[in-house]
């Protein structure tokens, strides 16, 4: 949270802020009436009703009851709060699709009522609950409510649907509006709060949460206590429920999965210790207790999400050779960036996915080599060209003018790779020693607060630029965060390691090199990745095929060499990988892999139609927010 007098001090800094202010007006549009947006005030959260400025919540406790028969949580949540404008008459929480029962304060040994109104209900950001607080100096709410069965914070999945086939599975996904789904509170990443939760559920079941995890707590009374004793935003409150078991890494690391996949999880994953040790010897000692994963079931649709103690992690990197564990490096990263120090508003995501970006490839380097990080950083920007030639110029500014706008669209690679980029390139100038010295107490200055972009460029200029002068300017550092594209001064990634697959591919387009004398027998994800990508844009169907036949791509198990895989496939009409493709399509859900998948598929009418009968078949295994994007790609009402 910021005080009034900060808030004052953040605005007189963004004279730096080149994209804030209102563009000039042009003589077009001023002979067509059209009208400006006011320039963005760092610091506000469009996306939150919450009066968090007169108001702030300081701890939550929930009790909640898990129901897979009607797919809705019943839940009382108890609302600590702490006045920052003394004459405050009211607080402002965030709800979407909620049903509140009742809001009362606790008067000895009853619950009396309290006055209470719902706000006008907005598409997107669902509607304010506005409470009338007590005129005497009671600190605490209590709001009972229920969720809708569209709830969009929870996935509920059929036993069917899970790795495991025999029990239900139930999880969360708050980032980035989506904790006001299920739980009423200020949705807003500035506000930061501790928790704490009781959870009941089948017997058969069992509760875990971004807190306190003890894998010898068995269900009392069918329910489990969580604490989190440290304040964090409302977007990493996470709840999963499912058939699972624990296996332990290390004294303060484990795998949480279903029974059939705990075994490859906790093998896939057992260099997870030596993650954290990289990331402390890096940045500082690791903050949050115990680091534990949760693989959830295949419909997950990312990666990896961040929950503090519990990142929340997709199967789809499970590939029996740790190739793709990068991905826990980028979670566990977020242990600093992100949830120690937190973007403020959405528009501020890079703060989150930049630095973690970047943190990534210094634990990969640490623990896998400096070939590793190379070749991924190669792979990263290469992705991240690819997609900003779909973005357009007003997309491509790390700190993004959300405003109306789903905050969920701002996870594209510029804030992940755009945002590395330019750290890359401060390291450079600077040197590592040094620029390593400016993290640490950048993580220091602000640890378990929530900062703007506008806050960081103050800070990153007397701390880093101002103090070691004639290197960066601090115009060049707008140019990165405020402008579209890749400022002249990035830093390209490069290695020789791709730079032989270039000759191997060129020898092969040229009919030079046989499809079976490629020498792959050596190579590693990385270097396959890179091979598939950067094939000739056309290849004939014998290509393909020679291609197929040598190194049975089509049955790949490595889910991101499988999805190059059917992107070419598609491509080329290359029929004999769609069956294999279908079953990939509906057996996951991370749109990371589907979702260029199905776009490709719109290109031509046949492959359309194949993709909209696939679609009808995987729609209910996926989530949400699957849904909503693949909706709009394959035509709205096409496979509901």
């Amino acid at each position: 949270m910021f005080s009034t007098k900060k808030i004052a001090l953040i605005l007189l800094a963004s004279y730096i802020c080149v994209a804030c202010a209102v563009a000039p007006f042009s003589k077009s549009e001023k002979s067509k009436g059209i009208k400006k947006m006011p320039k963005i005030i760092p610091g506000k959260d469009y996306h939150s009703f919450a009066n968090s400025d007169e108001v702030v919540i300081t701890h939550i406790s929930l009790n909640l009851d898990v129901d897979f028969d009607t797919r809705t949580v019943h839940g009382k949540n108890w609302v600590f709060f702490k006045r920052i404008d003394k004459t405050a008459k009211q607080i402002v929480l965030d709800t979407r699709d909620l049903t509140i029962l009742s809001v009362g304060v606790k008067q000895q040994d009853e619950i009396k009522p309290v006055t209470w109104s719902m706000g006008d209900k907005d598409e997107l950001l669902g509607q304010a609950l506005i409470i009338d607080l007590p005129e005497n100096n009671r600190q605490a709410l209590i709001v009972e409510y229920t969720t809708s069965p569209e709830a969009s914070g929870l996935q509920w999945l059929k036993p069917e649907q899970t790795s495991g086939k025999t029990h239900p599975f139930l999880y969360s996904q708050s980032e980035a509006i989506h904790a006001r789904s299920w739980i009423p509170l200020q949705d807003t990443p500035q506000v930061r709060q501790t928790y704490s939760a009781v959870v009941k559920v089948n017997r058969k079941l069992r509760a875990v949460m971004s807190a306190n995890n003890d894998p010898k707590a068995s269900a009392k009374f069918s329910s489990y206590s969580f604490e989190m004793p440290q304040a964090i935003p409302s977007y990493l409150i996470a709840l999963a429920v499912g058939n699972l078991e624990f296996h332990k890494i290390s004294y303060r690391s484990g795998v949480w999965a279903e029974p059939s996949i705990i075994t490859k999880a906790t093998l896939e994953f057992s260099d997870t210790e030596k993650m954290i040790q990289a990331g402390e010897a890096l940045y500082g000692r690791y903050a949050w207790g115990n680091y534990d994963l949760l693989i959830l079931p295949p419909s997950f649709p990312f990666g990896g999400m961040e929950n503090p103690r519990l990142s929340f992690i997709t199967p789809t990197v499970i590939a029996g050779d740790k190739s793709l564990v990068s991905l826990i490096a980028h979670e566990l990263a977020h242990s600093w960036s992100g949830n120690l120090v937190t973007n403020a508003t959405w528009r501020d995501l890079w703060l989150n996915e930049g630095f973690t970006t970047y943190f990534e490839s210094r634990i990969t380097e640490s623990v896998k080599g400096k070939a590793i990080k190379d070749m991924e950083a190669v792979l990263s920007y290469q992705a991240l060209l690819d997609e900003m030639k779909e973005l357009a110029p007003n997309e491509q500014s790390l700190a993004l003018d959300l405003r109306g706008r789903d905050p969920d669209d701002a996870f594209t690679n510029i804030p992940y790779d755009k945002g590395r980029m330019m750290l890359d390139w401060l390291e450079k100038s600077f040197g590592r020693k040094r620029f390593d010295g400016f993290i640490n107490a950048y993580f220091e200055s602000f640890a378990f607060q929530s900062i703007t972009t506008e806050q960081f460029m103050v800070y990153l200029e007397k701390n880093l630029i101002n103090k070691y002068p004639g290197i960066v300017s601090i115009e060049q550092v707008n140019e990165w965060v405020y402008q579209a594209g890749i400022p002249q001064t990035a830093v390209i990634p490069t290695t020789d390691l791709f730079a032989k697959i270039d000759t191997v591919i060129n020898l092969w387009s040229k009919k030079k090199l046989k499809t079976s004398e490629i020498p792959s027998q050596s190579w590693n994800t990385q270097q396959w990745l890179y091979f598939l990508n950067n094939l000739p844009k056309r290849l004939k169907l014998t290509q393909m095929q020679e291609l197929d036949k040598a190194f049975s791509l089509t049955h790949s198990t490595n889910s991101e060499i499988a999805h190059i895989w059917f992107l070419l496939s598609i491509k080329h009409d290359y029929r004999k990988s769609f069956a294999t493709m279908e079953k990939y399509l509906t057996s996951i859900g991370r749109r990371k892999l589907i979702v260029p998948l199905y776009k490709e598929l719109t290109k031509t009418k046949k492959n359309k139609a194949w993709g909209q009968g696939v679609y009808a078949k995987a729609r209910s295994g996926y989530h949400g927010l699957a849904q909503g994007t693949i909706d709009k790609i394959l035509d709205k009402n096409c496979c509901l």
